[in-house]
């Protein structure tokens, strides 16, 4: 399939500003979840394509030296609007996983320079969008606007969980980025969760019904100890 195809169907649609939408860090058991928007300027899609794109496909489908590469490729070329949004580990706990997903796609969405026609989103379709919307399943691998998006929120939230990492050394966040790793889990089952972490997630939840799991989480210094 072209890497166009959603794009030039939804631009023959009427819908000259198109976004792309993906999200990044939805299973991880700490840190945000991150969403990004991505409009590629319409007449110029094409020669991005072929030039300064090519090659761009799903994050998870790229390598890090990659992704960076596209990162700094899509938020330095001015025929390209993005925009990146997150929603918290606490709003993670207090709405649901699923919920704070659509939350940040729809902030993301929001906060582009200028509001798009249409939004193309990678998975099911996300309801309250400020625009029309189309979910595309696979969609980070089978249209360039979603790609683009993809990759932006993974580079995003790995460099906030690269910073975190910092703060709660303990934990490894800048190698596992809050994903169930066994150098996680060991962490976890050692220091207990930080407040980063997601309290409604099963293997955190369980930690803190371990019982001294409690203190942990409200004596925290900083320092791990």
């Amino acid at each position: 399939m072209h890497r166009l195809a959603f794009e030039l169907e939804t631009w023959a649609s009427g819908a000259c500003r198109v976004a792309g939408v993906d999200e990044a860090g939805r299973g991880p058991w700490a840190g945000p979840v991150f969403a990004a928007a991505v409009i590629l300027e319409k007449a110029m899609a094409f020669d991005l394509l072929k030039g300064p794109l090519a090659g761009l496909t799903d994050s998870k489908q790229l390598t890090e030296s990659r992704r960076l590469q596209f990162f700094d490729r899509l938020t330095c070329d001015a025929r390209i609007e993005w925009a990146v949004a997150q929603m918290s580990a606490f709003d993670v706990d207090r709405m649901n996983i699923l919920r704070a997903t659509h939350a940040a796609m729809s902030h993301a969405v929001e906060s582009l320079p200028h509001p798009p026609d249409a939004a193309l989103i990678d998975g099911p379709h996300v309801p309250g969008m400020a625009c029309s919307a189309r979910g595309i399943v696979r969609g980070d691998s089978l249209s360039l606007s979603i790609a683009a998006a993809s990759v932006l929120a993974k580079v995003s939230r790995d460099r906030w969980m690269c910073e975190l990492d910092h703060v709660y050394p303990e934990y490894g966040f800048a190698r596992h980025k809050g994903y169930g790793t066994v150098e996680h889990r060991k962490a976890l089952a050692r220091f207990g969760p930080c407040p980063e972490h997601r309290k409604t997630f099963r293997p955190v939840a369980l930690r803190l019904a371990s019982g001294d799991a409690a203190g942990a989480l409200c004596g925290r210094n900083g320092d791990g100890h």
